[in-house]
C-alpha cells in the first residue's frame, strides 16, 4: 500500500487551502478549508448548518480554471452532470490545487481506485457479491424447464474473455460444440440464454456477430446450437441492432450475419441501433443543451433535437418491444446481435425482459437483470463509463450506452406508475454508481476482469448497501402493486419524455417536486391506516352479528 501512498502524495502539490467559496446548485454558498486526499476533494466549514462537501475524483469529468486579478476560479464538471465552483485567494495556489484535481481524477490504474480503500461504516447484512450467483438464477429455469443446462465451458474465462464462467445453453449441445461454435462469433461470444418465457416456453438468447466473412463461411455447429431452441415447425427471429449495410460492410472486416440459406428456419430482422461512439456524441450535445440557459424556445428544441438523444431513446425501446412481441405475441424464440454483443444487444435484451418479466420490475429482480444482463454479459462499464460528458479529452471508448437503458426503464416506469416496485431515485443511483463511486460493482469491463482483481475479497458490492431496510425504504415506489402481466410501452415520440431527474437536476430544483412526492406517500400511508380501521371495524361487526342474532342487518 505505501508505495500507491506515494503516489498519492507526489500529484498532491498544496493539500490544503483556507479560506476557500464554494458555490454548488441550490446550496447556500460556504467559505472553509479545501483539503485533498488520494480520493476525494473536501471542502469543510467553521459556519453552522452548512453541509461539507466530499467530491470523488473518480466522480470529477473535467475542470476548468480562470483568473481575476489574483482570485483563481475553478469549475469542477462532474460525470453525474453537477458542476461546482471555487474560489482560491492565490494564483499559485489556484494553479497547484487545479493541477493536483487533474492529475487525481484521471488516473488509470484500477488498483489505485477508492473501492480498494473504503471500508463500509454500515454493518453489512447481506454480501452483494454471493446476491446474483448464475447457479442460483438457474434454480429457477430449472424449476420451469429441463432443456437447459450450465455450462462451464469457460470456467477460466479462455474460450470467450468477456463471458461469465457459468452459460446456460441448450441440454443437447455439448462443450466441444460450444468451442467450435466460439470460434465462428466475434469475440468468442457464442449464442447462450439471456431470457426463458414461463408462460409459452420461448427463449430470448445474445452472441457476438457471425464470422461469415466476404466468403459466406458457415458453422454447422452454430446452425445446431440455435436450432436447437426451436419447436418442431416454428420459426425464430433474428434481430440484428445494425443497419442492413452497416452488416453488409462488416463482411469486409470478417464480420457478417446469418444467410438465410443456412438458417432457412430464422428471419433475420435489421433495426439500426446507434453504436457507441455517436451515443457519446450525442450525450455530450444533450446535457450541452441543457445547461446552456440562453436559449430561445425554438433554438432549445432544435438543440434538443439536434442531439438525436430522444431517437436512440426511441429506436432502443421499440427494439426491445419486437423482442417482446416475438416471445409473447408470435410464440417465437429470438437471437439478438449487433457487432460485439456488449453493447446495443443488452439494451434489447434487458428491456425486453423489463416488458415480459414482472420479476425484473422489483427491486432484487432488477438488480439481478443488471448483474447478468450487463455486468456477468460483459459490458465495459470501466470503458464506457471513463468519461461523461464534460471531457475535454477525446472519446475512445466512452458512450452512454448504460445511461440510455435506464432512460428507457425510466420512460416505462413513468408510463406504469404502479407497475414498478422501485422509483426514480434507484435508477438514477444506478447512474451515478457506474460512473463513480466506492463500491466495486462497476469496476473492470468483465467478469474475468473482476476475478483478476479479486473485487468480492477487496471490495465491497454496490448491492451489500442498496439492500439495507433504510436504503430500501428510500428506493421503493409507494404506488407499486405487484402486475403480473406484460406492460406495452408506447414508443410514438409524444410519449417519449426528456428524463429531468438527470438532465435537468443541477439546473433547477426539485423542491416543490420533492414537497408533492412527501404529501403523495402521507396520503397513501393514511389510506392504508384507514383501510387497516375499516377491516378491522368489519370483523367487529360481524363479531358482534354472531353473537347477537337481533343485529343482522337487513
Amino acid at each position: 500500500m505505501s508505495a500507491e501512498i506515494m503516489e498519492f502524495a507526489e500529484l498532491i502539490k498544496t493539500p490544503r487551502v483556507d479560506g476557500v467559496v464554494l458555490h454548488r446548485p441550490f446550496m447556500p454558498t460556504v467559505e472553509g478549508t479545501l483539503c485533498l486526499t488520494g480520493h476525494h476533494l473536501i471542502l469543510s466549514s467553521r459556519q453552522d448548518n452548512t453541509e461539507e462537501l466530499w467530491l470523488l475524483h473518480s466522480n470529477i469529468d473535467s475542470i476548468e480554471k480562470r483568473f481575476v486579478g489574483s482570485l483563481g476560479h475553478i469549475t469542477v464538471k462532474c460525470k453525474d452532470l453537477r458542476m461546482i465552483q471555487l474560489e482560491i485567494t492565490g494564483m499559485e495556489e489556484c494553479l497547484n490545487i487545479a493541477s493536483s484535481i487533474e492529475a487525481l481524477s484521471t488516473l488509470d490504474s484500477v488498483s489505485l481506485m477508492y473501492p480498494f480503500f473504503y471500508r463500509p461504516m454500515f454493518e453489512v447484512i447481506e454480501d452483494g457479491w454471493n446476491s446474483f450467483l448464475p447457479q442460483n438464477a438457474f434454480k429457477d429455469l430449472e424449476s420451469m424447464t429441463d432443456e437447459w443446462r450450465l455450462s462451464e465451458v469457460n470456467k477460466d474465462f479462455s474460450l470467450c474473455p468477456s463471458y461469465p464462467p457459468l452459460v446456460a445453453v441448450p441440454k443437447d449441445v455439448d462443450d466441444e460444440t460450444l468451442k467450435k461454435v466460439a470460434t465462428f462469433r466475434h469475440g468468442g461470444r457464442f449464442p447462450v440464454l439471456s431470457y426463458y418465457h414461463k408462460k409459452n416456453g420461448m427463449v430470448m438468447m445474445r452472441a457476438g456477430q457471425p464470422l461469415t466473412g466476404t466468403n459466406g463461411r458457415r458453422c454447422k455447429e452454430d446452425e445446431k446450437l440455435i436450432n436447437a431452441t426451436l419447436r418442431p415447425g416454428k420459426r425464430g427471429y433474428i434481430i440484428d441492432t445494425r443497419a442492413i449495410n452497416v452488416a453488409q460492410q462488416a463482411k469486409a472486416r470478417g464480420g457478417g450475419f446469418e444467410l438465410e440459406a443456412n438458417y432457412p428456419q430464422w428471419r433475420r430482422i435489421h433495426k439500426a441501433i446507434e453504436r457507441y461512439n455517436v451515443l457519446q456524441e450525442s450525450l455530450i450535445k444533450l446535457v450541452e443543451a441543457c445547461n446552456d440557459q440562453s436559449h430561445s424556445m425554438d433554438r432549445w428544441l432544435s438543440k434538443l433535437e439536434a442531439s438525436n438523444w430522444q431517437t436512440n431513446v426511441k429506436e432502443i425501446l421499440t427494439t426491445a418491444c419486437l423482442a417482446a412481441q416475438c416471445i409473447d405475441r408470435e410464440g417465437a424464440s429470438v437471437l439478438v446481435h449487433g457487432t460485439e454483443g456488449t453493447d446495443s444487444t443488452l439494451q434489447v435484451t434487458s428491456l425486453a425482459q423489463i416488458i415480459l418479466d414482472p420479476g425484473c420490475r422489483t427491486i432484487k429482480g432488477f438488480q439481478s437483470l443488471v448483474e447478468r444482463e450487463w455486468l456477468q454479459a460483459g459490458h465495459p462499464f470501466q470503458q464506457r463509463c471513463a468519461q461523461s460528458a464534460f471531457s475535454n479529452s477525446k472519446p475512445r471508448y466512452e458512450a452512454p450506452v448504460f445511461l440510455l437503458f435506464l432512460d428507457c426503464v425510466w420512460q416505462i416506469l413513468r408510463q406504469f406508475p404502479c407497475s414498478f416496485e422501485f422509483n426514480e431515485s434507484f435508477l438514477v443511483l444506478l447512474f451515478e454508481h457506474a460512473y463513480a463511486s466506492q463500491f466495486g460493482t462497476f469496476l473492470g469491463n468483465s467478469a474475468a476482469e473482476r476475478a483478476r482483481l479479486c473485487l468480492p475479497e477487496k471490495t465491497v458490492s454496490l448491492w451489500s448497501w442498496v439492500n439495507r431496510p433504510q436504503e430500501l425504504e428510500r428506493l421503493t415506489n409507494p404506488l407499486y402493486e405487484p402486475n403480473s402481466l406484460v406492460i406495452w410501452p408506447s414508443v410514438a415520440p409524444q410519449s417519449l419524455l426528456l428524463w429531468e431527474g438527470v438532465f435537468l437536476r443541477w439546473n433547477r430544483s426539485s423542491k416543490c417536486l420533492d414537497e408533492a412526492y412527501e404529501e403523495m406517500v402521507h396520503i397513501i400511508e393514511y389510506n392504508k391506516e384507514l383501510q387497516t380501521k375499516v377491516n378491522s371495524l368489519r370483523r367487529q361487526l360481524a363479531q358482534l352479528e354472531t353473537e347477537d342474532p337481533l343485529l343482522h342487518t337487513p
